[in-house]
């Protein structure tokens, strides 16, 4: 606040005040004006006293601000299975919507109950290099039951639903690859071995305290120096591009490979052939771009804190430090991912523009591909492994379609083979500086191949060749007996212009939209579950 000056009063006035009468008085000299910036340099440099009980001013421990960090990274990660929700049913038919929403919502719930009763006790509590789930470790996580006694109870308990949702968005992945086909009993027969098995025992491998591909696999020397026991040191992969996204990217391809694609994706060639052969691939879009895009800006938002939050702690200098990288590469790698995807597309593939499904799987690309670096990579690095994210999302895309693999969310690409670059680009371009910060357990904190370092990428190719035999071989073995027995795909007809033979309305009893007419497109007005080619063969 100032005060009108003299000349622009009609009244006689005392001699203007300086602003700042209203409070303390200002120094009149120098010497006087630095006395008191020291006195207020020393108050500022004095540890507060200790808060008397029941004080609002009591400050926040480090073991509270590592909880809350946890609760809100946690709280980011569970909603990204909004993102999902909404991206798959927006790539499938209107009269699918039901079905895939269903699906979402049985892997939460089911995955939940399961990683509590054995998920993370099988990926955490000690055990061999293979697998976890050792008895009478302590605290022990089968039903959370040593938490109770642990040191920090609170921070257990949030651990433990943190890695939850992670095993959420894995079983979320496969969901995509198989939509508009599996019967719901396949889907809870695969969500129960992913969560159970197949996931905590890579989690095991890769990120526990005994896993043989884990950094922090080791022992003190007599110096008090941190040697590793992993093989090759253990490989870089902070928050999951191997261990999340090639697992759910690797039984989603195995997944489609079996269950067959849907009516209409691809041309059936009747050319003498028996069976008849299938033929180039048809345009098969889904109902709503609107929900597509939504869906991936919840998913980018929910990654910040998937990436983030695999610090786990926020009470320290490095923890800021390696925190204030990870979404800054995290922002680079998605926005070129995105934009490579795009004009990929319109320099190579004929007849496709400006495309909403191109672009959302773009962005997931690159954000797939920098979660393995996103805490050892610089803001060059993330650039290029976002824009490298983007072409192999477009060239695996196309590889599965020569294949005549129909993948409706392109899972297979974006989760599969961009999480198997994320890994082998981590172990590229991380660099010296940041990994001793994020890593310096790890051979000293070496980086990648760019510092002069091939032991990290060698560690990189053993991880995505394990995750892809481990996770390929135990999902054929499924989607075969499922399919053997006949509950993996389904035999009826849906989505026909007969309202009674509508997958959402025959089995969810109602559907998704008040006016389907309005909403259904080419595809949910003519696709029906049995595909011509493997029903000439029955």
């Amino acid at each position: 606040r100032f005060d009108r000056p003299a000349a622009l009063t009609s009244e006689p006035t005392d001699p203007p005040r300086p602003w700042h009468s209203k409070g303390a008085p200002m120094a009149d000299t120098t010497q006087e004006l630095l006395q008191r910036i020291e006195a207020l340099e020393r108050r500022l440099n004095t540890p507060p006293p200790p808060a008397s009980p029941g004080s609002s001013f009591a400050y926040v421990p480090a073991s509270t601000g590592d909880s809350f960090f946890l609760l809100c990274s946690g709280l980011m990660v569970f909603f990204m299975q909004c993102g999902f929700g909404m991206l798959e049913s927006g790539s499938v038919t209107s009269r699918s919507t039901q079905a895939i929403l269903l699906k979402n919502l049985l892997d939460a719930c089911i995955s939940g109950l399961l990683w509590w009763m054995v998920g993370h006790a099988v990926a955490f509590d000690g055990g061999n290099g293979f697998i976890g789930g050792e008895v009478g470790f302590s605290p022990s996580s089968f039903f959370t039951a040593g938490y109770r006694n642990a040191d920090d109870p609170g921070y257990s308990y949030l651990l433990w639903w943190f890695q939850w949702t992670f095993a959420a968005a894995a079983g979320t992945i496969v969901s995509g690859a198989v939509a508009e086909r599996a019967q719901l009993l396949a889907y809870l027969a695969y969500t129960f071995i992913l969560t159970a098995v197949i996931y905590p025992i890579i989690v095991h491998w890769c990120w526990s305290e005994a896993g043989w591909l884990s950094t922090k696999n080791g022992h003190l020397d007599s110096g008090g120096n941190f040697t590793s026991d992993a093989v090759l040191d253990g490989v870089i992969d902070f928050a999951g591009s191997g261990v999340v996204h090639l697992t759910g990217g690797t039984a989603g391809f195995f997944g489609a490979l079996i269950i067959g694609p849907r009516h209409g994706r691809f041309e059936v060639v009747y050319d003498g052939s028996k069976p008849p052969r299938r033929g180039r691939p048809l345009q098969l879009p889904g109902h709503a771009p609107v929900l597509q895009a939504l869906g991936t800006f919840i998913l980018w938002l929910g990654w910040y804190g998937f990436n983030a939050g695999s610090r786990l702690t926020l009470s320290s200098g490095d923890d800021s430090a390696v925190v204030g990288r990870i979404v800054a590469n995290t922002t680079i790698a998605a926005s070129t991912s995105g934009l490579t995807a795009l004009l990929a597309t319109l320099a190579f593939s004929k007849g496709r523009g400006y495309d909403v499904a191109t672009m959302c799987n773009g962005i997931l690309s690159g954000l797939v591909s920098v979660t393995a670096g996103c805490a050892t990579l610089p803001l060059w690095g993330a650039l290029i492994v976002g824009a490298i994210g983007g072409l192999v999302n477009r060239g695996f895309g196309q590889l599965v379609l020569r294949l005549k693999v129909d993948d409706p969310l392109e899972a297979s690409s974006v989760h599969g083979a961009c999480g198997a670059w994320g890994v082998i680009g981590a172990a590229i371009f991380s660099i010296d500086s940041a990994t001793q910060v994020a890593y310096p357990e790890r051979n000293g904190g070496s980086g990648g191949l760019v510092s002069g370092h091939g032991d990290l990428l060698a560690a990189a190719v053993v991880q995505v060749l394990c995750i892809i035999c481990w996770t390929g071989s135990f999902s054929t073995a499924l989607f075969l007996t499922l399919k053997k027995f006949n509950v993996l795909r389904r035999s009826d007809s849906y989505g026909a212009a007969a309202m009674d033979e509508d997958l959402d309305a025959t089995i969810h009893e109602g559907m998704p939209y008040i006016d389907p007419s309005a909403t259904a497109s080419r595809a949910s007005s003519t696709a029906t579950t049995a595909d011509p080619v493997d029903a000439s063969k029955a």
